[in-house]
């Protein structure tokens, strides 16, 4: 790992994806699959984590700063790979920039599909899911039957992953995580689909299978990546791992998780963008 934020590597016309997390990364991971020659930015903004507690003017500036900063290195588009910013502030944003810039958001309508007739919980950082935008946008979707659609805050289940417990403590963590499920299943009755609306969520979709017995989960970078890939450069399939850090988050830990992962990804430690 590397403190130098100059001497980068050559990047032909790369997708930008970022997040304050390890959550991100699985975007990463299927622009590889389907782009194998696509070079990529990965950019963790450990320093801003958790962008699920933040408030919408903490957003704006974190994803203002964030959005020149990664516009700097000419990319082919830019994935704001988190569900709360995408959902309620990114519209105001997206078009400060030139590059094509595109968000994740919950797939409210494929949700209430798979659920023939059941309820759908919107499982969701508690910024997400307590916002208005994120209301407005469960109401757009699922019109008159919005009284079907529950926006869970599901910030305990990020933190078992930015935490590393899903990696380290894989019994404890899927004890939380059936906890979680019951408590949501006493709450709201007969959910028969949920969307993973966090990054981070889909890094425990085994732990979540086991506990909801079949019922359907959907992630919404599925239709993200679909958007991303008209805008494909052909590349070296080269990724830059870049990484921010403060006193808890450090880029030491985000490295081992990553190792614990299996990912092969050297980081170079940036300036912290929230901070002049």
């Amino acid at each position: 790992m590397t403190d130098q934020t100059t001497d980068f590597p050559t990047l032909r016309k790369p997708v930008a994806v970022f997040d304050a997390g390890i959550g991100s990364y699985a975007a990463v991971a299927a622009l590889q699959r389907a782009l194998p020659r696509q070079d990529i930015i990965y950019f963790a903004d450990r320093a801003s984590f958790p962008y699920g507690s933040k408030s919408r003017e903490e957003l704006l500036g974190i994803l203002n700063r964030t959005l020149q900063f990664l516009s700097g290195f000419d990319p082919a588009a830019i994935l704001v790979a988190s569900n709360a910013p995408s959902i309620t502030v990114l519209d105001d944003l997206k078009d400060m920039v030139s590059v094509p810039v595109f968000g994740v958001r919950p797939p409210v309508r494929e949700a209430m599909q798979q659920a023939k007739g059941r309820n759908v919980a919107v499982l969701g950082v508690q910024s997400l899911v307590e916002s208005a935008e994120m209301r407005a946008f469960a109401a757009t979707e699922a019109g008159n039957e919005a009284h079907r659609v529950h926006l869970i805050n599901a910030s305990p289940l990020v933190e078992l992953v930015e935490s590393g417990a899903f990696l380290f403590d894989q019994t404890s963590t899927q004890e939380k995580v059936d906890a979680f499920v019951s408590a949501l299943d006493a709450r709201h009755a007969d959910i028969g689909a949920m969307t993973l609306s966090s990054t981070h969520l889909p890094w425990l979709r085994s732990f979540l299978e086991r506990s909801v017995q079949g019922r359907s989960l959907l992630d919404p970078l599925d239709n993200a990546l679909g958007a991303i890939l008209p805008f494909a450069a052909e590349g070296r399939s080269q990724i830059l791992g870049l990484v921010t850090e403060n006193e808890r988050y450090t880029a030491n830990d985000f490295q081992r998780m990553l190792d614990r992962l299996g990912v092969t990804l050297p980081l170079r430690i940036v300036p912290r963008l929230n901070e002049d």
